[in-house]
């Protein structure tokens, strides 16, 4: 008897030795792996037979049920172990592991036999050859043979000699011949060695990804979550009007609602997020669920429209019967609206509510009061909460928007809280994340915060999305569903939808204020305008210090804002003076009509101020408003805590104010006498738009279309636009005009038989007839409409394609607001080949431009007791601020921008992996076997130019410390996308892009491209010659590891704990390879 210690001599140098031609060899082991085959081939190739037996049940038929997972682990593992156990990674890591295969088969073909164990029965392993046997053996693979370390602190084998070895053929023989204890599984070997070096389809390879990727997921998915088909939802008109990328959004929506009950729809401007939302609401009212739609009043008819029935509801046959209310209703309480009596609605009772445009609710909730700080009201936001979502029935709420995201990532939390109703430990019991829904977000504003301040060349969406943690991915990746035009586009067959239109490279006109000679300019008004004070607007700073106690006490104390009177006089002021600048940038009259309006209520101001000095008691409202202006600068701080409140006159230094007033007039006055020429005939915008719109229709973009939209953000500037052009255009072009500024009706020069005007839907289905499907509704009105003249309260919701002309008048401050105007004729499925964007700018530099709001803007956030005259030094945020808007503006002028580039950072697109969960899902219901898959599989497609030849590797660490940072969002897996020369295309940080570039190389590929199939064995001689694929590995890794030194290094110079002796990442033998994709 001798012992084989595996160190001074090895099993296999043995086995060499005592291995002849004509061998007979029986081994019973737990496992056999074809790298043990490779390393004594030479011997095995030459012996009689191999008679191998399973010790433990293995490939057997009767199959463990996966449910039973501490039996069923060990088993699949035993089986996987065929092609490589989890210490031969590095031979696998090889990737010659196809050739391997090839060759084994063949010989396992002529001379091997398997049997395995298929009772409960323990059986030790042992291994006879000829006369002489060995034991205990415990599998049969490099590490059993000594070629490889495994992690046994030793491994000792006996080696006898006859007649003691003869006992255990004996033992042997006798379980080969029992049928009750063993079961024959030759055939089962083979195909497993089989399917690793067969060929594989592209799509195969794709879903073995993730399936691996996405394997725990698989695990916890119950048939509670996912739709359930039962319903007959998929039998609906809805769904039969979705498309493709629409109908997968409705999937992963349903599955989100069910887990996580509440999901942000934020597909891009212009892909039909309302169908797809209706098409969930139908699934759920097909469960006999009720459901609460919430919209602002402009998008009421959209909604209406399908619960309806209407001879123009597509949907009529699906009697969706949910009800409609507005945005505005959550802050009455009584009253009528669409029918319903709010004072008798039951709030509580809606399973499921829609919240239409949600990002107007992205500040949250606060509470105000009235005059005496009494009677607390909370804001819509908080209504909704408490009344629509916290009491009742549960309530999921499906959120759509196309900006869910401002600056702040705190509006996407505030919108997410009226899913989780506010409690943050439900939310974070759901989610796979390590830190609070709270901490995530204040960790990754700070992030965003940090970034922003960077210089612009490093301002890239990859540095915010490496630096940003895996747990604020989870929360989007869990609970938000976005994708925008080029995605869609990319990423989905759009055969069936039609493309969206071409944009024509923007147009930039910037027209003279006038034609007159030794007129005023746009920079001369701007100078007048910065000397106002606008102290009309802020009183309270002229209240003597002796009386200012009495009051304090009207200020908002305790409530959110936690804003003084004086504060909110500012934050009035500062709005004034933005619509100064903005009215002056839309239309000479509309900025005349501010100047006169402005002028009227000093003119009062100063009549009392005449009435206090002949003895009379007078008191002046806190904010006098003069105006409409845009909320979209407002934000909230004017409309928290309570009303107006009024200053006695005797309380004030009235003598200083008056010379304030007196001082402004005078500059009013003046810019009101410098403007008085300009009449339209006179006023250079409007005879520049009349050109446009005469040029349009002399070369129409698309033959035949002569319909133009106007956007203006002002409803004087409309007036004035449709007042001085309207006629013109019918008497000398024949078109009909139409103006829409979100009054009830509309003016338009198409006058109908017996009707007093045209309503606001009206008039847009005679301007888009066929989006708006006219023909059902108005089938006897012949006539239309080719010019429309609208304010933004059309910018969001409409379908309007068939016009393919649109220009801006005015330029939004918002540049959201300029992307979501062209949005309502940039929609999918559009007739019109080409479409085209033309913007007005004032007749200056950009720079001038922003630079003279800078002034005017700093200038007004100071008191005007303070205020110099002289320009007041920009904070750096500030000069942030501006570079970004700047910077953002100066695209518009050259291109135009999809919403999702527009932050030039983080878009919530990036982030989602939903669609490559719902693949698996329906693959898997079809294939439940895909843990059986071996290892180290590849397939071969060809390059496109979207993916670019080269690899992508799929790898597993073996070794949780490569979480660097924990920012991999597929941790512990790994996906790095290199060329042919090793440069990476695309490192394991943008997984959604690797996962979208795979979808996109292999989605309906279901078969081998053989011709490719053949170029690649020619090149790698059948899989034996691999090097250069095996270097590519090598700089996979490399590329992972170099990322985390990177990082580390980092760490070691940024605030908080470092992770640069956390843990050690080696090389190659750290990582597992799953999977690759060879692009030729």
């Amino acid at each position: 008897m001798e012992l084989i210690d595996n160190i001074k001599k090895t099993f296999a140098e043995d086995l060499r030795a005592e291995l002849t031609a004509g061998s007979h060899v029986a081994i019973a082991a737990s496992c056999f792996s074809i790298y043990a085959y490779r390393e004594l081939q030479k011997e095995l190739e030459n012996l009689e037979e191999l008679r191998f037996i399973f010790t433990s049940p293995t490939f057997v038929t009767d199959k463990t049920n996966k449910e039973q997972r501490e039996f069923y682990i060990p088993r699949l593992y035993r089986e996987r172990t065929l092609t490589g156990s989890e210490f031969e990674i590095l031979l696998r890591n090889e990737l010659t592991q196809k050739a391997i295969a090839r060759e084994c088969a063949e010989w396992i073909r002529k001379k091997v036999r398997f049997k395995s164990n298929r009772t409960g029965e323990n059986m030790i392993g042992f291994g006879v050859v000829d006369n002489t046997a060995y034991a205990p053996l415990g599998g049969f693979t490099t590490v059993e043979l000594g070629s490889e370390r495994g992690d046994n602190a030793y491994m000792m084998i006996n080696k006898l000699e006859a007649p003691l070895s003869l006992n255990y053929l004996q033992v042997f023989d006798q379980l080969w011949n029992d049928q009750n204890r063993l079961q024959d599984v030759t055939d089962e070997v083979m195909e497993q060695i089989s399917n690793v070096y067969k060929e594989n389809a592209p799509e195969f390879i794709y879903l073995i990804t993730l399936y691996n990727i996405f394997r725990e997921f698989l695990e916890d998915l119950s048939e509670d979550v996912l739709p359930n088909e039962a319903t007959g939802f998929k039998d609906t008109l809805i769904w039969k009007k979705l498309y493709n990328f629409q109908k997968d959004a409705a999937l992963a929506i349903i599955n989100k609602l069910e887990r996580y009950n509440g999901c942000i729809l934020a597909d891009s401007v212009g892909l039909g997020k309302t169908f797809t939302a209706l098409s969930v609401i139908k699934y759920y009212e097909n469960r006999n669920k009720s459901v609460l739609v919430l919209c602002p009043k402009k998008l009421y008819d959209n909604w209406a429209t399908y619960r309806s029935n209407y001879v123009n509801n597509p949907l009529a046959g699906d009697r969706l019967r949910y009800d409609v209310l507005f945005h505005t209703d959550l802050g009455r309480r009584n009253g009528d609206s669409n029918g319903i009596d709010l004072e008798k609605i039951n709030w509580s009772n809606y399973d499921l509510v829609v919240i239409d445009e949600s990002h107007n609710f992205r500040n949250g909730g606060k509470v105000t009061t009235d005059d005496n700080d009494e009677n607390p009201r909370e804001n819509r936001y908080l209504r909704l909460l408490n009344e629509v979502i916290r009491k009742g029935v549960k309530t999921k709420v499906l959120m759509l928007s196309a900006t869910p995201v401002n600056n702040r990532f705190n509006d996407l939390k505030n919108q997410l809280q009226l899913a989780y109703e506010g409690e943050t430990g439900r939310f974070d019991k759901l989610l796979n994340t390590s830190a609070s829904v709270d901490d995530i977000f204040r960790q990754a504003q700070s992030v965003y915060n940090r970034w922003a301040k960077l210089p612009e060349e490093e301002r890239t969406t990859e540095r915010l999305l490496s630096e940003l943690s895996f747990d604020f991915f989870e929360v989007l990746d869990s609970v938000t569903i976005a994708r925008s035009r080029r995605h869609i586009q990319q990423y989905y067959d759009t055969t069936d939808i039609g493309s969206f239109p071409k944009r024509l490279p923007v147009r930039s006109q910037r027209p003279h204020l006038t034609d007159l000679e030794g007129a005023i300019s746009y920079n001369e008004i701007f100078e007048q305008i910065n000397h106002l004070n606008l102290a009309i607007y802020t009183p309270s700073d002229f209240i003597l210090k002796s009386k200012l106690e009495k009051y304090q006490l009207l200020n908002d104390e305790g409530m959110a804002s936690g804003l003084t009177m004086s504060g909110r006089e500012r934050g009035l002021r500062r709005l004034m003076t933005f619509n100064l600048l903005k009215r002056l940038e839309s239309s000479v009259h509309s900025f005349r009509l501010t100047l006169v309006r402005i002028q009227e209520v000093i003119g009062d101001a100063l009549d009392k101020i005449e009435a206090v000095n002949r003895g009379e008691t007078v008191v002046v409202d806190d904010y006098p408003s003069s105006d409409s202006f845009d909320l979209d600068d407002a934000g909230s701080e004017l409309f928290i805590g309570g009303g107006k409140t009024t200053i006695s006159l005797d309380d004030m230094d009235y003598l200083t104010w008056q010379r304030y007033l007196d001082a402004d007039l005078e500059t009013l006055s003046l810019l009101t006498l410098m403007l008085k020429d300009i009449t339209p005939e006179h006023d250079a915008k409007l005879l520049q738009l009349m050109a446009d719109l005469r040029n349009k229709w002399a070369n129409p973009i698309n033959e035949g279309n002569k319909k133009v939209i106007i956007f203006t953000a002002f409803s004087d500037t409309a007036e004035y636009i449709y007042d001085t052009l309207a006629e013109d255009i019918k008497t000398k072009h024949g078109l009909n005009t139409v103006l829409i500024t979100g009054s009830v009706d509309a003016r338009s020069t198409l006058k109908l038989k017996g009707s007093k005007g045209l309503s606001f839907n009206q008039a847009l289905t005679l301007f888009s007839p066929r989006s708006k499907d006219k023909e059902t509704l108005y089938p006897d009105i012949h006539e239309g409409i080719d010019v429309l003249i609208a304010t933004d309260c059309i910018s969001e919701g409409q379908n309007l394609q068939d016009c393919d002309y649109l220009i801006n008048y005015d330029i939004h401050w918002n540049p959201v607001r300029i992307i979501q105007r062209f949005g309502r004729i940039d929609r999918i499925g559009s007739k019109n080949a080409h479409i085209q964007l033309v913007n007005y700018w004032p007749d200056m530099t950009l720079d001038d431009y922003i630079n003279l709001k800078a002034r005017v803007e700093n200038r007004m956030k100071v008191s005007v007791m303070t205020s110099t005259g002289d320009d007041n030094l920009l904070s750096n945020e500030d000069k942030g601020d501006l570079e970004y808007r700047r910077n953002q503006l100066k695209r518009l002028q050259e291109e135009v921008v999809d919403l999702e580039e527009m932050n030039s950072g983080v878009s919530i697109m990036d982030l989602g992996l939903n669609e490559f969960r719902l693949d698996l899902i329906t693959y898997t219901k079809e294939h439940p076997d895909m843990d059986l898959t071996p290892f180290g599989m590849s397939a071969v497609v060809g390059a496109t130019e979207l993916v670019p030849a080269g690899v992508i590797f799929i790898l597993k660490n073996r070794n949780n410390g490569v979480n660097i940072d924990h920012t991999n969002l597929l941790h512990p897996f790994y996906m790095v996308y290199l060329s042919d020369e090793g440069e990476v295309r695309c490192n394991h940080l943008s997984p959604k892009r690797l996962l979208d570039t795979m979808r996109l190389a292999c989605k309906g590929k279901d078969a081998p491209d053989l011709k490719l199939c053949q170029q690649f064995n020619k090149e790698t001689k059948d899989g034996y010659r691999m090097d250069a694929y095996s270097h590519l590995l090598q700089k996979a890794v490399e590329s992972i590891i170099t990322v985390k030194d990177e990082s580390d290094i980092d760490s070691l110079f940024s605030e908080g704990n470092t992770t640069a002796l956390a843990h050690k990442v080696k090389g190659l033998d750290d990582f597992e390879l799953i999977a690759f994709l060879v692009i030729k």
